[in-house]
């Protein structure tokens, strides 16, 4: 797509979110300034990513013909929650967002939004995930920049959605005082929804970093600026996924996706020469080494909620073999471990969604 990724610095002077207008408007729920003990400079464990971006922006002369330009971050930042409000992945005072701000002329604006619209919907269909549009408006009291501008954007809005096939539900005068917005909810296999992924467009940061291009009437013209996100903060998205598949991640998703379980010490040998054969294929995998039974393994591994169980022994070594358990069918049997190895890669690769059949004992 075409992005700029970039690293920012974890803290930042307190005066670079005051230009953004952020302290203003949010400053009581960062982690206050910290003063230098010999400069009389305070700085910020960095809330938000936005004003970064801007100084990249203007830090040297830009053209018509540079934009679209496209900075992308997975930005690390900081916010004080409260410790009542804090909970489990879904509220936290330290998380990472997929972050990214498209400065742009305004004749760009629904081929960018369009372009955006079809890449959360690409990610999200990935997870199975389905959502609705709102569009946000204009506020009707509290809000910057010119009423031709906001009709233009929120007409922009609208024509990418209806082009990329999308409904959208319009939400009155809900938009940030600084741009008119879509925002993607996602709901869970519960039916609870979740904000997610955001298209914002910003008409203030923009002016306030006195952000220019020059046109190609060769005078100085001010971008539009676009805020991107599609999970929102990575935490937040796995606290979400975790409880939308219980625990059941896909095997394409699942952090371990085979456990090696030797019937016995003997058989760690063998165990160990698997788990070899897996990991060059690419596989994500563990041996369980311990000296116990082999149905409490069986037993631990099911409650991890790993997608599959090889059980290694006597037969299975002499004969190059290993024993199936899924989460899916229960015992499957004997295989080559080739033969596994190659239908277990197709299912990851296709990113398959298996049915789980088997009832659990």
């Amino acid at each position: 797509y075409n992005y700029h990724e970039v690293i920012t610095p974890g803290i930042g002077s307190k005066n670079l979110y005051v230009t953004s207008g952020h302290y203003a408007h949010y400053g009581k729920d960062a982690f206050q300034p910290i003063q230098t003990p010999e400069e009389d400079e305070e700085y910020m464990l960095k809330p938000m990513n936005c004003p970064h971006h801007c100084e990249i922006y203007a830090h040297k002369p830009r053209s018509y013909k540079d934009l679209p330009l496209r900075i992308a971050e997975f930005g690390t930042v900081f916010r004080y929650e409260k410790s009542g409000e804090l909970h489990g992945l879904t509220r936290v005072r330290t998380f990472t967002q997929d972050d990214a701000h498209i400065f742009m002329r305004p004749d760009q604006i629904e081929s960018e939004v369009m372009q955006l619209i079809q890449f959360i919907d690409r990610v999200y269909s990935v997870f199975g995930l389905s959502y609705r549009i709102e569009l946000s408006t204009r506020p009707e009291k509290k809000y910057i920049g010119d009423l031709a501008i906001w009709e233009q954007s929120e007409k922009a809005l609208a024509d990418a959605c209806v082009h990329a096939g999308k409904d959208y539900k319009v939400n009155p005068g809900d938009g940030a005082f600084y741009g008119p917005k879509l925002d993607f909810h996602i709901k869970d296999s519960l039916g609870r929804e979740w904000q997610c992924g955001t298209i914002q467009l910003d008409f203030q940061l923009p002016q306030r970093f006195e952000a220019e291009y020059i046109g190609a009437d060769g005078e100085m013209h001010r971008p539009i600026m676009i805020h991107r996100v599609c999970f929102g903060s990575i935490e937040r998205f796995i606290g979400i996924l975790t409880e939308h598949f219980a625990g059941k991640f896909p095997t394409w998703l699942s952090p371990v996706q085979v456990k090696i379980l030797p019937i016995s010490d003997k058989h760690i040998e063998y165990g160990a020469q698997v788990m070899a054969r897996l990991k060059e294929a690419g596989i994500r995998c563990e041996l369980d080494e311990r000296p116990e039974k082999i149905g409490y393994k069986i037993r631990e591994a099911r409650n991890e909620r790993v997608p599959y169980m090889l059980v290694v022994g006597q037969k299975e070594e002499e004969n190059g073999l290993v024993s199936v358990r899924s989460r899916f069918a229960g015992d499957e049997g004997q295989k080559e471990l080739e033969l596994f190895i190659s239908e277990l890669s197709e299912e990851i690769s296709k990113r398959q969604m298996r049915e789980e059949t088997a009832a659990e004992d």
